[in-house]
């Protein structure tokens, strides 16, 4: 087999969807699995939607979610690579203007009310079309047979003469997406379920050209989970953009790997839900991709995201949430101590589903205003004898070893041995004297890291407004 070149054609006309996502990495996997070429082509012939920080949005997603292109613009907007460019339509006039030339001369196109039109071949009639309220010259022609990797054997008809380029000099989608696919030496077409309904034409424009087309697999599409209702998932649906994810401190491989399982399965008897991108490139294939629409699941990614976040090793970690309290508002607070922050990430990292709880999840190790949680406090004060638990602690914490959570623990085991209680007993009233809450780290490491000194303050200052 020759060698597999794939592309990915996206318009810079608004967010970055999920569904192109998908798109991009499904031909992205089945371009490193056969050790073919991606592609990166720019639809940017649109000049009234057209904007440069769509297309910016455009590299530097596929950037960060790791897929790599072979050719195609460059990631910083300038220049290109690769030997079949331009790689951005709106370059590529004159290559439009030759191939429309290719067909005027072969008797394929002709002009008519100020459009050109690709002409079929067969037998012409004219028969009245309800519809459109007028009589229309159809063409008697086989059926369009295409022989899709995912989809199977698909018919479609086409018996009408269609326009290649608009009355006002503008080549249409049709045309340009199969000059470029010719031009490009495509050797496979993946995208979505949603044009299939185009590929009958663009059969029939590559028959006009003489070339043979391409190898086509059409995906399914995305739909909404059922809380978002009904229908193919759009850009204004919660969660539907790459963006959005971003903001919110996912991590791309999490994505990856969400979105390879959208539509597309490793195998039989194989129901791993993580997968490292390695085996994936593996595994991927275009039979295996599912024929019925994938159903979009904003809980599953998430839990995904923080299967990831757990594995994640320790110093990457680190690099993360620094990254992320960067960007909020005592973010320079914060990271002003970087010996205290890094060991406070370390009591964070197995505990938050994801980097956008850290802050919530960490506040009160970086103030001495925090709130406590009402319910909390009226839940906790009402077992046993609380104010008495603080009493005793605070009379234990000074002779107290903090230098790790085992001494802490044992500290506080001795003071309730002494006592005649439970550890159980300074648990509940200490960690919402010293945190506000009732969840978090534990108790000891929440000791050892404050310190002997706030410790102390903080329970003094609850008992004293109990």
């Amino acid at each position: 087999m020759s060698q597999v070149r794939v592309r990915f054609a996206p318009s810079p006309t608004g967010f970055f969807h999920i569904g192109s996502a998908r798109t991009a990495l499904f031909n992205w996997l089945y371009a490193r699995h056969t050790g073919g070429k991606f592609i990166l082509r720019i639809e940017d012939t649109d000049q009234a939607r057209n904007s440069e920080e769509f297309l910016r949005l455009i590299y530097d997603s596929l950037t960060w979610l790791g897929m790599d292109w072979d050719e195609g613009p460059n990631a910083d907007g300038k220049g290109e690579r690769g030997d079949f460019g331009p790689y951005r339509q709106s370059q590529r006039a004159d290559v439009y203007k030759q191939y429309l030339q290719k067909l005027l001369d072969a008797g394929r196109a002709y002009e008519k009310d100020g459009a050109v039109w690709f002409k079929m071949l067969g037998e012409r009639y004219k028969v009245y079309d309800d519809h459109r309220k007028k009589e229309v010259e159809k063409v008697k022609a086989a059926p369009v047979v295409i022989d899709d990797q995912i989809r199977g054997k698909v018919e479609r008809a086409e018996d009408e003469d269609f326009v290649i380029f608009r009355s006002d000099g503008n080549p249409v989608f049709h045309f340009v997406n199969v000059v470029d696919d010719i031009t490009m030496k495509i050797s496979h077409i993946i995208r979505g379920e949603d044009h299939l309904s185009n590929t009958s034409k663009h059969v029939r424009l590559y028959e006009g050209f003489g070339v043979t087309p391409p190898v086509f697999a059409h995906i399914p599409l995305i739909l909404k989970s059922p809380e978002m209702g009904q229908g193919k998932m759009s850009k204004r649906d919660k969660g539907a953009l790459i963006e959005e994810y971003r903001q919110r401190y996912f991590l791309p491989e999490a994505i990856v790997n969400y979105l390879s399982l959208l539509g597309w399965n490793p195998g039989a008897g194989d129901d791993r839900e993580k997968l490292p991108i390695a085996e994936i490139v593996k595994l991927f294939d275009l039979p295996a991709v599912n024929q019925s629409n994938a159903k979009f699941d904003g809980k599953k990614l998430a839990h995904m995201n923080m299967l990831y976040l757990l594995e994640l090793p320790a110093d990457r970690f680190l690099t993360q949430a620094r990254e992320y309290f960067k960007k909020q508002p005592t973010g320079a607070t914060i990271l002003a101590n970087e010996p205290y922050f890094s060991e406070i990430m370390a009591l964070a990292h197995p505990k938050i589903k994801g980097l956008e709880e850290l802050t919530a999840y960490t506040a009160y190790f970086f103030t001495e205003d925090f709130p406590i949680d009402a319910k909390v406090k009226e839940k906790v004060m009402a077992k046993g004898d609380p104010k008495a638990r603080l009493t005793e602690l605070i009379a234990a914490v000074p002779t107290m070893d903090f230098s790790t959570d085992v001494s802490v623990e044992e500290g506080i085991k001795a003071l309730a041995t002494a006592k005649g209680l439970g550890f159980g007993d300074y648990q509940a009233v200490a960690r919402l004297a010293t945190t506000g809450t009732n969840a978090g780290p534990s108790i000891t490491a929440i000791f050892r890291v404050l310190g002997k000194e706030r410790v102390l303050a903080r329970l003094q200052k609850f008992l004293a407004g109990a």
